[in-house]
């Protein structure tokens, strides 16, 4: 079996068990670019406690595969990564919490642990963290979601997200990582659509920048 067909039954699985749990919307992104295309579901609900309300344990969900045009046999191979992480949310805490992370990506399983930072209202969603690896010479990520949606009409919002990945090695001698995503577009219901921008930039003293420039199609299942 071809290593795109593994991610995508991979990915497919994930979505499938995801859903069992009845966790409620989720949220599946479909990314057409120039360069890549890529399917993306990344949701964050709070676990219920015996009386069916919201506990203090916040559940993060992301799973991310993508596809090269450019793939050949031993080159541009589509990548995944699946990100499963739970924090500690009390309210004496304001938003911030400890949490816990387990990466599964195409190089490896990584435990991190590190600070949360969460506050979802009505239209808008900021979240972020700041977590290691459980090594002695880690990586760490800082990480930021920002979500905005207005009211633009009875049927239409404007739908917009920011996100931001900054990956800060301790050992001077490895290579830093930034990614920014940026999505813009309407909002109908569950489904969104728009333009979107996937960025990147890579090394240490010199760096390999690329982006991705394409469109969108978001819905909440």
């Amino acid at each position: 079996m071809k290593r795109s067909q593994k991610i995508i039954m991979i990915t497919m699985a994930v979505l499938l068990s995801i859903k069992s749990t009845a966790f409620g919307q989720i949220p599946v992104e479909l990314f057409a670019g120039n360069e890549k295309s890529t399917i993306d579901i990344m949701f964050f609900k709070f676990f219920k406690n015996k009386h069916g309300q919201n506990s203090e344990f916040l559940f993060f969900n992301r799973n991310r595969a993508s596809v090269d045009y450019r793939m050949t046999s031993d080159r541009y191979l589509p990548s995944f990564g699946f990100t499963e992480a739970i924090s500690y949310n009390n309210i004496k805490f304001k938003g911030f919490a400890p949490v816990a992370v387990i990466q599964f990506l195409n190089s490896g399983i990584t435990p991190k642990a590190g600070i949360q930072y969460a506050k979802i209202t009505g239209n808008m969603t900021l979240f972020s963290w700041y977590v290691s690896e459980m090594k002695n010479t880690p990586k760490t990520d800082f990480f930021v979601l920002l979500r905005y949606t207005d009211k633009l009409t009875d049927k239409t919002q404007f739908f917009s997200q920011i996100e931001s990945l900054n990956v800060l090695p301790v050992n001077s001698m490895d290579n830093l990582n930034f990614i920014q995503r940026f999505r813009l577009g309407l909002k109908f219901k569950s489904f969104q659509t728009g333009l979107g921008l996937d960025m990147s930039e890579y090394g240490r003293k010199t760096f390999v920048n690329t982006s991705n420039f394409g469109v969108f199609i978001r819905n909440e299942f």
